[in-house]
């Protein structure tokens, strides 16, 4: 193939999205005559959506430097910018800083330029993870406008969606959303360019989801999947697609799916530092499906793998030593995570889990506080799904103070707010605690009804664990003993005294796993979730 020829072709297909013949052709070509700069930057671009990094900022470092020798500064800062960027994501901090620095001297005797505001989008990162959100606002407000001066619509879909993330983490969500989803406009419209197209559709569902923007990260994933079966060839965004789409059938109840999503996460999927980055992701959310299934076993290993790829594997970690009874290392664990963690919006990701744990040792104050918390956060962000957390975490408090009169419409109000948001596990959850309200109040039948339907919710979802907890309520005879053996009888009124697990097994000698085998029984025979609220009940029924 004759070097004009491939050029030729390799033009044609890069404006076609097929990249890797764009690859191959504009290679062919560079290999046989070279490339001009601006051929080299769809080279380079063609590379990028190839996952192939290395070649993506090899291809760059020769355009700048042939701009550079040409006279054209600007362009040659412009590729500054996007080697920075492109080494700055795969952990090469001070290789990132010096290239933005060059770009920044490039542009010093030049007049105002579009290049300016593309150097400005490292201070906003800067300040974002510093918390100075206020600072990545204004400095995304100056980077959008000079966008709008030069007619640059890649720089103003960023400017935009960087001013939207830092409003909604000032507390100043709708508005904040707003600009989000004006940033997005761009990239359903085809404005913009491929790679800012696939950072904009990442970066904003990843936002969506740690700000609990449950309905708009199901919205943009859908879009995201269409964009991407679009460009079949492409692999940079594909992995981080992957785990968007079986983020949300996970909260969607459709779990197998999820599995198969995260499962085709593999090959030609691993390559590219976007997809690295989601290996980490891909692990801990597989390790929270299987968690939910029961499978105990296999979600340790899943989330030891999210760990090793730098994900944290927490609050999954600490709610699967819950599952098996592992109370103290639960309760070290959550601890440990939130007392690390700074951010509202990112404790928020752990309260939760931190609530349902101190309930379960009896640390009814630490529950009490973080509930406290997490109802602060929904009320500043305006979250549908933080304020369904928030609500079913105080009604479970309630329940454990013993004032299920008090828990029973909050209780009610988070089961509709997650059937709203089409979350069935979520919702089937609260509903178990609305049927142990009612059954606290004397109302068996009203129970027997919230708890069946609980039932078979987590029958269909294949919630092994869960199932196995609301059929025991189901079960539960409250008559003479409340249904309880001798031995539990004895642990129930050493729990009332005070004495922890460990306490316990050595006034009784046995394990310690037996002791905690014994209060889970209690629990689901007397249709409590901690400690607190079994020694009230104990009190209340003249069982000590």
């Amino acid at each position: 193939m004759g070097a004009r020829h491939a050029l030729a072709r390799g033009r044609d297909a890069y404006a076609k999205g097929e990249w890797g013949t764009a690859y191959e052709s504009l290679a062919a070509a560079d290999e046989e005559a070279g490339l001009e700069p601006g051929d080299l930057g769809s080279l380079a671009r063609a590379a990028y959506m190839l996952g192939r990094d290395d070649d993506y900022v090899g291809a760059l470092e020769r355009a700048h430097h042939a701009y550079l020798a040409s006279g054209d500064s600007r362009a040659a800062a412009r590729c500054t910018f996007w080697i920075g960027h492109s080494l700055m994501f795969q952990g090469q901090t001070a290789p990132a800083v010096g290239w933005f620095a060059r770009g920044t001297r490039l542009l010093e005797d030049e007049a105002d330029c579009v290049e300016r505001g593309y150097l400005l989008i490292p201070a906003i990162l800067e300040e974002s993870s510093r918390g100075d959100f206020e600072a990545a606002r204004a400095i995304a407000a100056d980077a959008t406008q000079i966008g709008e001066r030069f007619g640059d619509r890649d720089l103003v879909a960023i400017g935009l969606m960087e001013q939207g993330h830092a409003l909604v983490r000032l507390g100043r969500t709708s508005d904040g959303l707003r600009l989000v989803d004006e940033s997005m406009v761009g990239v359903s419209t085809g404005d913009l360019s491929p790679i800012v197209a696939g950072i904009v559709y990442c970066n904003t569902i990843a936002f969506c989801r740690d700000v609990y923007e449950v309905r708009r990260a199901r919205e943009w994933t859908a879009a995201l999947t269409d964009w991407c079966e679009r460009q079949p060839e492409m692999v940079a965004h594909n992995g981080l697609c992957l785990v968007h789409r079986a983020e949300i059938l996970t909260v969607g109840g459709a779990w197998p799916s999820a599995l198969v999503e995260l499962h085709r996460l593999d090959g030609r999927f691993r390559r590219g530092v976007l997809n690295r980055r989601a290996l980490g992701h891909a692990a801990y959310r597989e390790g929270e499906v299987l968690r939910l299934y029961g499978k105990l076993r296999e979600a340790e290993a899943a989330y030891r793998e999210a760990a090793r790829f730098g994900r944290e594997p927490q609050p999954g970690l600490a709610l699967l030593r819950l599952a098996q009874r592992k109370d103290e290392s639960a309760a070290a664990s959550i601890r440990r995570a939130v007392g690390e963690t700074t951010l509202p919006l990112k404790r928020a990701a752990f309260l939760p889990a931190y609530i349902e744990i101190m309930l379960a040792v009896g640390d009814l104050g630490g529950a009490r506080e973080a509930s406290r918390e997490l109802t602060q956060i929904a009320d500043l962000q305006a979250s549908e799904s933080l304020r369904a957390m928030a609500a079913h975490a105080s009604g479970a408090i309630a329940l454990a103070e013993g004032d299920p009169a008090a828990a029973l419409p909050v209780l009610r109000s988070a089961w509709h707010a997650w059937q709203e948001l089409e979350a069935p596990y979520e919702a089937a959850r609260s509903r178990v605690l609305v049927g142990l309200a009612c059954a606290a109040l004397g109302d068996e039948d009203a129970a027997a009804v919230e708890l069946e339907a609980s039932r078979e919710a987590f029958e269909g979802l294949g919630a092994r664990l869960d199932l196995s907890n609301v059929e025991s309520f189901l079960g539960r005879r409250p008559a003479g003993g409340h249904g309880m053996t001798k031995r539990e009888l004895e642990v129930l009124r050493l729990v009332a005294s005070g004495k922890s697990n460990r306490q316990i097994a050595g006034e009784l000698v046995i394990s310690e796993r037996t002791v905690a085998r014994h209060v889970q029984n209690i629990f689901a025979k007397l249709g409590v979730s901690s400690r607190a609220a079994a020694s009230v009940f104990a009190a209340d029924h003249e069982l000590l």
